[in-house]
């Protein structure tokens, strides 16, 4: 098998692209059969090959995962046993991609009503680097080496359903895990592509206890909300074959220039530059208005960030101000106003322009400053007017003053919460509609 790129060089050859500096040539494209990420070996499992299968969904290959929070069990290992998966799904560009993740299936038997469910976690924010991908973070939930911080944050939602009996499959999106491109952050056709092909590989594993008739949810937060938000209305056209019995869409960045304006000057701004990179790569358009604002600091922001997981932009980044990463000190937030190009891109990842035809959940804190509460509660009135079955909930938690800590502490306190209201889905309860309910909330 032909080695793939490594994430520094691909990541190189975007950005120097996009500055109109020398890029690295081609024949220099070629890495190793192990990458290496910030000092964390990413294994030759990742390289995807050269060639992909035809169909989304299809399994490219898979192989045991080691779960490190695991126990034994009289009926197997708690919570469950794991496979590290990757499988073919489509870009924004209508080409082929390799995706990763896993799949892990429960040791505690479903109590509900006909098989086994099956739910696909979308995680939140990872970062960019391979050594942030949710599927790595199952066998390594923290990773302190002075170079990365890796923390695998998502494992407790994951266990908490498989300790329902809901069997589950976690994606790591295009280009997070997979060494042939960079992580296109929070493009909604990428991520609702990843997530609903992540469902249909899971179905082509072997011995598992997921079948055809297995009733189907989708799970997410923050990143992973605007994800399963997009899957969710995505799914009539791109995968009818997936019928989805819930979707829980938890602080989705649904409006992306508000979320940029959010961002920029908190403790994640650095997912700006996650942004930026995965824009470049997707539209190679938009390389023109990057090179036109961006001075060195920002081309190094965006180099560096291009490998770095949410612990490294915090520690790195936090407070900064897109505005010193510009030749003429305009914020990012000012280069969109003046750029058409670059708004009209974004319009077209908003999310809430089309129906879901299955019934959704949107959760946002009140006091969310991080994804703005405000444009979450419009993604669910805009389903509603659409004639979305919605149930919405505005999670009210003190204002802490401090974004990061107003946008996760949701995440936890409404998990609870959110995983009853799909496992009834799941169980085959109706859902309600909460959309006559919807005005009256703020």
């Amino acid at each position: 098998m032909p080695a793939a790129p490594t994430r520094r060089l691909a990541a190189a050859v975007t950005v120097a692209a996009c500055v109109g500096a020398q890029a690295v040539p081609a024949a220099a494209a070629t890495g190793s059969e192990n990458e290496v990420s910030r000092g964390v070996t990413i294994p030759a499992f990742y390289n995807p090959p050269a060639e992909l299968p035809s169909s989304n969904g299809a399994l490219i290959r898979s192989e045991h995962l080691p779960l490190a929070l695991s126990l034994p069990g009289l009926d197997g290992p708690l919570p469950g046993t794991a496979t590290r998966i990757m499988y073919r799904t489509t870009d924004s560009n209508g080409k082929p991609a390799a995706a990763t993740g896993a799949y892990i299936e429960p040791s505690a038997k479903w109590r509900g009503p006909g098989p086994r469910p099956l739910v696909a976690l979308a995680p939140g924010t990872q970062g960019q680097g391979d050594q942030c991908a949710a599927s790595m973070g199952l066998e390594h939930p923290l990773r302190v080496n002075g170079q990365t911080l890796v923390a695998g944050y998502e494992d407790l939602a994951i266990y908490r359903l498989l300790a329902k009996g809901v069997a589950v499959v976690v994606t790591d999106y295009i280009g997070l895990g997979a060494t042939d491109r960079l992580h296109t952050y929070v493009n909604r056709l990428d991520e609702a592509h990843a997530v609903l092909d992540a469902v249909r590989a899971a179905r082509a594993l072997k011995d598992t206890s997921v079948t055809r008739d297995s009733r189907v949810g989708l799970y997410g937060y923050s990143q992973g909300g605007g994800a399963t938000a997009a899957a969710a209305e995505l799914q009539p056209e791109y995968a009818p074959d997936v019928t989805l019995s819930g979707t829980y869409a938890g602080a989705p960045p649904a409006d992306l220039t508000a979320t940029t304006k959010a961002i920029d000057g908190t403790d994640l701004v650095g997912a700006l530059g996650w942004s930026l990179n995965g824009f470049l790569q997707s539209d190679p358009e938009l390389r023109s208005i990057a090179d036109k604002h961006l001075n060195d600091k920002g081309r190094a922001a965006l180099k560096d960030l291009s490998t770095a997981c949410v612990g490294d932009a915090i520690l790195g980044y936090s407070s900064k101000k897109s505005s010193t990463w510009t030749k003429d000190g305009k914020s990012l937030e000012e280069i969109i106003q003046a750029e058409p190009r670059l708004q009209e891109f974004l319009a077209q990842q908003r999310i809430g322009t089309m129906k879901p035809q299955s019934p959704v959940r949107v959760a946002t804190g009140v006091h969310d400053n991080l994804v703005p509460h405000p444009q979450a509660r419009q993604l669910a009135a805009d389903w509603c007017g659409r004639g979305a079955q919605v149930t919405y909930k505005a999670v009210a938690l003190p204002d802490v003053g401090r974004a990061l800590i107003n946008h996760f502490g949701p995440l936890l306190t409404d998990q609870g919460p959110a995983i009853g209201w799909l496992t009834d889905r799941l169980s085959g309860e109706p859902a309600g509609n909460g959309c006559a309910e919807l005005p009256s909330q703020r």
